[in-house]
């Protein structure tokens, strides 16, 4: 017996659709050539649509059982999932200029793409990481302050709280070098001390810098995601938010995941064998977790998490702040704190292992 004919295929690229039989175009119906007209054609197929012109060269095929290794084109009754063949000459079909066409093309779908995952949140992002960044240098600065003003001014030392500003403060106002602790002992030399009250002046500045990023963040976050910033405060949300790589990549995540972030270390020290799984990450830092007894926290932070992942996906879809859902979490972690202490179980033998012997 005689093979059975193969089936016709449809072929679509970027400048048409066609059906081929036995390695030739025998249909064809070609994509208008205007920039804006295929850019429109090109979205359809990325977001998995058919055109209009491979509904009609479908539609008007008269013999049908057609297959294509597209599986747009099951909408439109072919066959797909047929394995790719090798491609006709399509040179007759391109239209002209089509290096030219295509490059246009490729470079305004390129700008297209970059403009629909551009997310505002990248701004909130890069205000937590200098935060971060300002906490790091005002550690350092802090540290060689305290123990350069100690050497000859302990009496600035001496302050009960915010120590460090205390003493950059003190060395700023002071019209006059600070008295040693030892009156025989010379002070230090005036370029030092000079030196070190620039030092102290940076110092005041960072902080002031630092304290400006916060009020920005407390002000920003709640227009940017008012749902997540009223569930968890501005600034662990935005920190959440930085964490996860942008507030649409958070409403992505499932609420599992949204508990761990900022766990990363402890979650591959748990993958390695070497500590139990990470109960909480970020979410630590709220003040229902935080305040909470240590056998609560796992399912605060879950409750929270659970929160936080609706937050996110509402605050993405531009939803304006929902009180109950802030509510419910309220609800919840009354319910988590009004949890009785559970029993120790008792041994292998039955006996309570608490009990005397």
């Amino acid at each position: 017996m005689p093979p059975a004919p193969s089936p016709r295929e449809v072929v679509t690229t970027w400048f048409g659709a066609f059906v081929v039989d036995a390695g030739a175009v025998v249909r064809s119906s070609l994509f208008p050539t205007e920039n804006e007209a295929l850019g429109v054609r090109v979205q359809d197929r990325r977001k998995g649509g058919t055109s209009a012109e491979e509904d009609d060269l479908v539609r008007s095929d008269g013999i049908g059982g057609l297959v294509s290794s597209d599986r747009r084109l099951a909408a439109l009754g072919v066959v797909a999932g047929a394995t790719p063949r090798a491609w006709p000459d399509l040179s007759e079909f391109r239209p002209p200029a089509a290096r030219r066409l295509l490059r246009d093309l490729l470079l305004a779908e390129a700008a297209r793409a970059l403009r629909d995952a551009w997310d505002p949140a990248v701004h909130l992002e890069e205000a937590v990481r200098a935060t971060a960044d300002l906490d790091g240098t005002l550690n350092l600065l802090g540290e060689r302050l305290g123990s350069w003003a100690s050497r000859d001014a302990p009496q600035l030392v001496d302050v009960p709280e915010e120590r460090v500003k205390a003493i950059a403060q003190g060395l700023v106002a002071a019209t006059s070098a600070p008295e040693p602790a030892d009156a025989d002992l010379p002070g230090p030399d005036p370029d030092l001390r000079a030196a070190r009250r620039a030092l102290a002046e940076l110092y005041l500045a960072t902080w002031a810098t630092r304290t400006t990023l916060e009020r920005s963040l407390e002000t920003a976050v709640p227009r940017r995601a008012p749902n997540l910033s009223g569930l968890l405060g501005p600034t662990l949300a935005a920190r959440l938010i930085a964490q996860a790589g942008g507030l649409d990549r958070l409403a992505r995540l499932p609420a599992s995941t949204v508990q761990v972030l900022g766990a990363e270390r402890a979650f591959f020290e748990h993958l390695r064998g070497r500590a139990p799984p990470p109960r909480h990450g970020l979410l630590f830092l709220h003040p229902t977790v935080q305040g909470a007894p240590k056998r609560l926290r796992g399912k605060l932070a879950r409750a929270l998490a659970g929160k936080a992942a609706i937050a996110a996906r509402r605050d993405a879809e531009g939803s304006p702040r929902s009180e109950e859902l802030i509510a419910a979490y309220g609800r919840r972690a009354a319910e988590v704190r009004a949890l009785p202490k559970k029993e120790r179980r008792p041994g292998r033998s039955g006996r309570d292992p608490t009990a005397s012997t």
